[in-house]
């Protein structure tokens, strides 16, 4: 069973409004293991846009050993708190990277992972408008969850993906917070030909809204997003070129899409996964502004993620520790797939941290 726990301290504030000396470490911070972190939001939390959420907290996830230097770690839209195997969840979505003896060891160092907003609830199946949600508005999410829990300094915030993004935008609204950031597969910017992509996802997840056919919305929309994470090398290795007998019939590329967009169903809803696509889409950072080292992980086949972008963020930012380029047969999911390539890296990231 999960553990949903609330430190008794005040309400969360904007924790840009308090200063870091304000804060004391929280209990949970002493409790060894997996368990939730639940924030009341603030009524008076705007977002960017001027809207406000229809949730009303913030969960996030604590893993690994008490009193251990802090490390946050965000994923891609589909990621979520569950970012190791735990109790309750089975696999979690990267446990190549965080767990006991893992580049990111659970022995040395305390994980904090969180559920992005919006969160529509476990039924919503309903139509329900996207909201518009920036970056920073996720950022300034997670400064509740630290606030609350007494962080005084961040170890290392490691995004990947729209986690990066995440990260990025943390680094500028909080450039004192974390001692160093890590970036993979993710730039200052999105690049027009992911945002075509995805705005196609969009139109496809709003046609099934219209038309009532959610769950064939969500399970194709989720194909063609396959098509964008990995490459076409690895496609064509993968995958028998072979007509089958008669046209209608699927092929074996076919075959596999359609099994992962079936997959897909239950792990979100077109009003999420709406909100969170035009957030990807609407990510915009200064790079100048981000003060905190930075290492910038990025692969030469990530079409989502050109590496051309990534090199323009590496020369803007002021305080660049590290800039790996990579080959990957896997483009944008390299950083699920390459286990040895990314360990190799988070392990002299954080070899330094104190204990």
């Amino acid at each position: 069973m999960t553990l949903a726990l609330i430190d008794p301290i005040a309400p969360a504030e904007d924790p840009a409004c308090r200063a870091a000396s304000a804060r004391r470490p929280s209990e949970l911070l002493q409790r060894d293991g997996a368990h939730d972190v639940v924030v009341p939001i603030p009524d008076g939390f705007l977002l960017d846009f001027g809207g406000t959420l229809n949730q009303k907290q913030i969960v996030g996830r604590l893993h690994g050993r008490a009193n251990a230097p802090l490390i946050v770690v965000a994923g891609g839209i589909s990621a979520d708190r569950y970012v190791h195997r735990t109790e309750t969840k089975g696999l979690g979505w990267w446990s190549g990277a965080v767990g006991v003896r893992a580049p990111i060891d659970l022995n040395r160092f305390r994980v904090l992972a969180f559920d992005f907003a919006p969160d529509f609830g476990p039924d919503a199946k309903d139509a329900k408008p996207p909201l518009t949600i920036t970056t920073q508005d996720q950022a300034r999410l997670l400064a509740l969850l630290l606030d609350h829990l007494g962080v005084e300094k961040v170890a290392a915030f490691i995004g990947c993906s729209y986690g990066g993004m995440i990260a990025l935008a943390f680094g500028e609204l909080f450039p004192d917070w974390a001692e160093q950031l890590v970036v993979v597969s993710a730039a200052h910017r999105p690049h027009p030909l992911a945002t075509a992509w995805r705005g196609i996802q969009r139109r496809i997840l709003q046609l099934g809204l219209e038309t009532g056919r959610v769950d064939q919305a969500v399970g194709l929309a989720r194909e063609l997003a396959m098509t964008t994470y990995r490459t076409p090398d690895e496609f064509g290795e993968r995958f028998d070129s072979e007509a089958p007998s008669h046209a209608g019939q699927a092929y074996p590329v076919c075959d596999y899409l359609q099994s992962r967009g079936r997959a897909y169903r239950d792990r979100t809803t077109p009003s999420r996964w709406l909100t969170l696509s035009d957030s990807l889409d609407r990510h915009r950072v200064e790079p100048e502004a981000i003060s905190a080292p930075v290492t910038l992980v990025g692969f030469t086949s990530d079409r989502l993620c050109p590496i051309d972008d990534m090199r323009e963020l590496a020369a803007r930012l002021p305080n660049l520790w590290r800039f790996v380029e990579s080959p990957s047969l896997y483009g944008h999911d390299a950083f699920l797939k390459e286990d040895v390539l990314v360990a190799d890296i988070l392990t002299s990231v954080l070899k330094d941290i104190d204990q």
